[in-house]
């Protein structure tokens, strides 16, 4: 046996101790590492698979409750609501609290609507969700014609970037046109129909409010298209009477070629006498015969 190969297997020899020196030091480590990342996975299935299990029930339970309240049982259709509620999985306890306060308005009970809408805007991180109860609540107090209350919930709404504008602006029209401010309601919808982003419906129902609106004022002004459709331009009326005239006056101008023009064709008319003064025998030939 050689030195080479006396070297060869006491280097392979060491070699085996240190790596069994290695993993009796880090064996027990990447065993746990590697049960820790089985154990997440697990972990993490089985959380996703609850989770969607209890929106599945929730689900179920929102949709049942909303067939509930279709009926003519609002009481059974609230604790049903409630229900769901209690389950507080994914958006459908918001969604539920939302149908609660459409059931109260539905069934009468406008305070408490106006007050559950008010509630919602208040516990809400969803802004988008947060202005829409507001809006609900202050299309709930129109009737009551209180202008400050509609102000205070939807004031702040009505700015060029919030996609909410029209809507608290037709909210706070409709209680200015109830208070009996005609101009502000005029104002209000003016404003809705002269946005380039609001849509054909909400555009064509406005003009409707807007027409009654300026129908009942008498001191309310026309938006600016309107009053130019309805109403000639005063300063456009004497140029329309100065043209007229002015037409009138061209085909004057060229009568005096016409009336030179007509001695010109009486000159034959004149030569006339010295045609009639031709005896007639010499104009027509004699035919009698020469033997007579």
């Amino acid at each position: 046996m050689s030195n080479d190969t006396i070297l060869r297997e006491v280097n392979e020899e060491l070699r085996g101790d240190r790596m069994r020196a290695l993993w009796r030091s880090f064996g027990p480590y990447v065993i746990g590492a590697a049960v820790g990342v089985v154990l997440i996975v697990a972990a993490s299935e089985g959380w996703s698979w609850w989770q969607n299990s209890n929106a599945a029930r929730a689900s179920d339970e929102f949709y049942a409750a909303l067939d509930i309240a279709d009926g003519d049982d609002a009481a059974a259709a609230q604790a049903a609501l409630n229900g769901v509620i209690d389950t507080n999985v994914g958006g459908y306890p918001i969604l539920a609290r939302f149908r609660q306060a459409a059931i109260l308005a539905e069934s009468g009970q406008t305070a408490e609507a106006i007050a559950a809408y008010d509630a919602l805007a208040g516990s809400i991180n969803n802004q988008r969700l947060r202005e829409l109860a507001l809006v609900f609540a202050a299309n709930l107090l129109v009737d009551g014609g209180d202008v400050s209350a509609v102000q205070t919930r939807v004031g702040g709404l009505i700015s060029p970037e919030n996609p909410m504008r029209n809507a608290a602006r037709e909210a706070l029209g409709l209680v200015q046109y109830r208070a009996g401010d005609l101009a502000g309601a005029a104002a209000s919808f003016e404003a809705i129909t002269n946005d380039p982003q609001v849509n054909p419906q909400t555009r064509n129902r406005v003009q409707l409010f807007l027409l009654q609106v300026l129908s009942e004022g008498d001191g309310v002004e026309p938006p600016l298209e309107s009053a130019a459709e309805a109403e000639p331009d005063p300063a456009a009326e004497p140029a329309l009477v100065e043209e007229a005239p002015a037409a009138e006056d061209a085909p004057a101008e060229a009568a005096p070629p016409a009336v030179e023009a007509e001695p010109a064709s009486e000159a034959p008319a004149a030569e006339a006498p010295a045609d009639d003064a031709v005896p007639a025998d010499e104009l027509i030939p004699d035919t009698t015969p020469a033997g007579n």
